[in-house]
């Protein structure tokens, strides 16, 4: 499907229309529900040929639904950081899908290491506990501090790059790289594909152990997050122009943040191994409710579209 998306729809370098986003939207929160349905359904059927109660199957296909509207929903975070990337290095609309999408291919790549590595450290109860300290403490800081712009010129990955081969300037098409004075330089869009890279293993460090605070099974995670990520470019420029709306939209994943680290450091235990999974998403339906509902009541009137404070 992704192949495709940039294969075919975006073989040309084009600015990527609000209704064209809105549609790859669709497609891909599609695609997440028939993968969940044909889940659901094998689940149920190798459940019950081994003797298993088949309503295991129901909390499993729940499970996969809560990670990925926890994943979509901390995936807008991530478009505020790659919305700032763009502006800050003047990467021009019709380029951006493109970095986007080899983007979102290299993050995939980091996101099943994340996730195999959670799957064999997550078994010993004290970096359970550690990582829902963590989550807590990133909730309480997203509440606490400002996000302040991430002076893309002067990333340290970007000064690291430069160290390692020359960085352009200028732009040369749709091109990575390009030559200047006879070597092989870096063109802008290709520090942008550094950067994103950079800036998703910091998402990953927070995503992934969220999704593991929802369920134990490592497919679920995979396909939860992997299926919230795909749609992450469509997703990027549906809300680009609406960003600045958003604002308070930090305050519910905050909080979310801090529930599944409660969830994982203290909640399981408290309710015998295992927080219902159908409160853990009512849970998070009813605080993302009010980020989403204020922020498109107060429209933002000062400061930089592309920033949230």
């Amino acid at each position: 499907m992704s192949g495709l998306d940039l294969g075919v729809f975006h073989r040309k370098a084009h600015v990527v229309s609000l209704r064209e986003a809105g549609a790859w939207t669709i497609v891909w929160i599609a695609m997440a529900g028939l993968v969940n349905l044909v889940f659901w359904r094998w689940a149920r059927h190798d459940l019950a040929g081994r003797g298993i109660d088949a309503s295991l199957a129901d909390d499993a296909a729940l499970e996969f639904l809560t990670g990925y509207i926890t994943e979509k929903a901390l995936a807008i975070d991530n478009i505020f950081v790659i919305a700032m990337l763009f502006t800050g290095l003047r990467i021009p609309p019709e380029f951006r899908h493109r970095v986007l999408f080899y983007g979102i291919i290299g993050a995939l790549v980091l996101r099943a290491a994340f996730i195999a590595l959670g799957a064999n450290l997550l078994r010993y109860h004290w970096v359970t506990l550690a990582a829902g300290i963590f989550l807590i403490v990133t909730g309480v800081r997203m509440l606490l501090l400002r996000h302040r712009d991430l002076g893309a010129a002067n990333a340290p990955m970007l000064r690291l790059l430069r160290r390692v081969m020359p960085v352009s300037d200028q732009l040369d098409g749709q091109r990575f790289l390009t030559r200047r004075d006879g070597a092989v330089a870096a063109t802008p869009l290709f520090a942008a594909l550094v950067l994103i890279e950079t800036a998703d293993v910091a998402f990953a460090i927070d995503s992934v152990p969220a999704i593991y605070a929802l369920t134990d099974e490592p497919l679920i995670v995979f396909l939860s997050n992997i299926l919230a990520m795909l749609g992450l470019r469509s997703m990027y420029f549906l809300l680009d122009g609406a960003i600045a709306r958003f604002h308070l939209l930090k305050y519910s994943l905050a909080c979310i943040l801090i529930f599944v680290g409660l969830k994982m450091a203290w909640l399981n235990d408290l309710m015998g191994g295992k927080f219902p999974i159908g409160w853990s998403l009512a849970i998070i339906a009813a605080l993302l409710a009010p980020g989403f509902a204020s922020s498109a009541l107060n429209r933002r009137t000062e400061g930089h579209p592309n920033r949230m404070d």
